[in-house]
């Protein structure tokens, strides 16, 4: 048995993969922005810059995307709670959210599936129907 963010244990059960459906649907958002790869590659270019944030202009300098595609996929992490904005004047520095809730929620998301992963029984020996 495993224990459980609230005190619970993950036993496989049927309540449990409920929760981790759950799990899923809430990181849908942040799934479907990582899973671009311009997206990844400009969650990379955060990672690498300045605290104080980047600015498209300045992403566009050091890429080969124009500075509307470099806006959209930033607007799509934004959406999904990964990057945020700071705004100097009329110039907006955007760099990725110190309060990592989002990427918290896939941790745990990883988590619990590993846990109940544990938690099955060995098949390695098992026929795959799938050869």
């Amino acid at each position: 048995m495993f224990k459980q963010k609230g005190g619970g244990f993950l036993q496989n059960t049927a309540q449990d993969i409920e929760r981790i459906k759950g799990k899923f649907q809430a990181c849908q958002r942040i799934f479907a922005a990582l899973g671009d790869e311009t997206r990844q590659y400009l969650v990379c270019m955060l990672l690498g810059c300045e605290c104080s944030g980047s600015r498209v202009v300045d992403i566009a300098e050091k890429t080969n995307l124009s500075r509307p595609a470099i806006s959209h996929h930033i607007q799509i992490l934004k959406n999904a709670g990964i990057v945020k904005a700071r705004r100097e004047g009329t110039l907006i520095y955007y760099y990725l959210d110190p309060d990592d809730s989002e990427i918290q929620k896939i941790i745990d998301l990883f988590s619990d599936i590993q846990q109940i992963m544990k938690n099955v029984p060995d098949r390695s020996g098992e026929e795959s129907f799938f050869i």
